[in-house]
C-alpha cells in the first residue's frame, strides 16, 4: 500500500507542474509564491483568491512579492489533503475550511461549530476571539502561519424533498462536508452522508442523498437548483476559511517581506468579509424567485426557519454538537473554547 508520502510526491508533481507563469522581473530579488486556492467556481476563489495571487499582490509590492496560485479544483486535490502538502513544501501558501483538517484535531472546528451563530457580525467576532488558538494549532500540526480567518455565505439546507421546517429532517439523508455539520444532522435526526462537492448534483438526482448543506452562493453558482427543490435557510455554519503559509517559506521572508505581506493579506481579508456580508441576500432571492441581477433566477420554494426551528437549533446546539465536540477536544480545548468563543455566543461546552 502506498504511504500518503509516496502519493504525496506523485501528487507534488503534478501540483507543480500545473504551475506555468514566466517569473517576476527582478527574479534574484522577487519572492514568488505559489498557491493552492478553494473552488475555481466560486466567487471567494474568483473574485479574491485568484486575483489577488495572480495579479495584486505583484502591483501591490511593485514586483518585491510575486505570486500564482490554483484552485484545488483545477488540480485535482481533496480539502484534506492541502495543508499536508503545504507541510511538506508543495505549496507556499493554501486557502482551505478547517473543518476539512478537523480529523488531525477537533480544535480546528472550534470557530465554526454547527448552528452556533446566525448572524456574520458574531461570525467575525468569533473568529477574531479564536484565532490565536488556530494560529498555535496550525504552526504545531502544519508547521504553518496562520495569516486569515474569511467566511464563505452562510451554510444552509437544499433539498430535493418536501421540508418545510426542522422537524422535516427526520429520516433524512443529508450531504455534510465536516464533523460538526454531521453532528447537527443527526441531532436533527437525519443521517448525515460525506459527498464531495462536485458530486452533490448526482447524488441529489438519484436519491442519494435528500439534502446537502453549503453556502447560499456556493449553491447557486453551482446551480444546485437544477435538482434541488426547497431552500430551508436555517444556518448551519458559516463556511470558515482560512489563508495559511508554511513556515520556513514565511520566516524565509524577513521582517520586512513578512510585514508587507500580512498588510496585503489584511486588506483582502476585509474585502471577502465585506462581500460576504451581501450574498446571502443576493443568492437567496436568486435561488427563489425573487430579482437576480447576477445570471438566471430559479423558482426553489423559500423555506425560513420558525421560533420554534430555532428553539429546536437551540437544544441541539448545546445537547449534541458541543457536547459531542468538547467530547472530541478533551477538557483543555472545551475549557479555552468557553473563555474565547462561549463568552461570546453565550455558551458552554463541557467536556466529560
Amino acid at each position: 500500500m502506498k504511504t500518503f508520502v509516496q502519493i504525496a510526491a506523485a501528487t507534488a508533481i503534478a501540483a507543480v507542474a500545473a504551475f506555468t507563469s514566466p517569473p517576476l522581473a527582478n527574479a534574484e530579488k522577487a519572492v514568488h509564491l505559489k498557491a493552492v486556492g478553494t473552488w475555481g467556481n466560486l466567487s471567494n476563489y474568483f473574485k479574491h483568491e485568484g486575483p489577488f495571487w495572480n495579479e495584486r499582490i505583484g502591483t501591490a509590492t511593485e514586483g518585491r512579492i510575486g505570486g500564482e496560485i490554483k484552485p484545488l479544483t483545477e488540480l485535482g486535490l481533496k480539502g484534506f489533503e492541502i495543508m499536508r502538502l503545504l507541510k511538506l513544501g508543495v505549496f507556499d501558501y493554501a486557502h482551505g475550511l478547517p473543518g476539512y483538517v478537523a480529523a488531525e484535531n477537533a480544535i480546528f472546528e472550534g470557530a465554526d461549530l454547527s448552528a452556533l451563530t446566525q448572524d456574520i457580525g458574531t461570525q467575525r467576532k468569533v473568529a477574531e476571539a479564536y484565532f490565536p488558538t488556530l494560529e498555535k494549532a496550525f504552526a504545531e500540526t502544519y508547521n504553518a502561519k496562520l495569516l486569515q480567518l474569511y467566511p464563505f455565505p452562510s451554510q444552509t439546507l437544499w433539498c430535493n424533498a418536501e421540508v418545510n421546517g426542522i422537524a422535516d429532517l427526520k429520516g433524512k439523508k443529508i450531504r455534510v462536508y465536516s464533523t460538526t455539520l454531521g453532528d447537527f444532522v443527526e441531532g436533527a435526526g437525519g443521517t448525515s452522508v460525506t459527498v464531495a462537492f462536485a458530486e452533490v448534483i448526482p447524488a441529489l438526482e438519484k436519491g442519494v442523498v435528500d439534502c446537502a448543506i453549503t453556502g447560499t452562493m456556493s449553491a447557486y453558482t453551482a446551480k444546485w437548483y437544477q435538482v434541488a427543490t426547497h431552500a430551508y435557510t436555517l444556518r448551519v455554519g458559516w463556511g470558515l476559511a482560512f489563508g495559511a503559509m508554511n513556515m520556513d517559506k514565511w520566516n524565509a521572508l524577513g521582517a520586512k517581506g513578512q510585514q508587507e505581506l500580512e498588510a496585503q493579506l489584511d486588506t483582502l481579508t476585509e474585502a471577502m468579509w465585506a462581500e460576504t456580508a451581501t450574498e446571502d441576500e443576493v443568492a437567496i432571492s436568486c435561488l427563489t424567485g425573487g430579482k437576480c441581477d447576477i445570471g438566471p433566477g430559479a423558482n426553489m420554494k423559500l423555506v425560513k426557519p420558525t421560533a420554534q426551528d430555532l428553539k429546536v437549533r437551540d437544544k441541539i446546539a448545546n445537547d449534541v454538537i458541543l457536547a459531542r465536540w468538547a467530547a472530541r477536544c478533551g477538557k483543555d480545548c472545551a475549557d479555552n473554547w468557553n473563555d474565547t468563543v462561549g463568552a461570546i455566543v453565550g455558551l458552554k461546552a463541557a467536556a466529560k
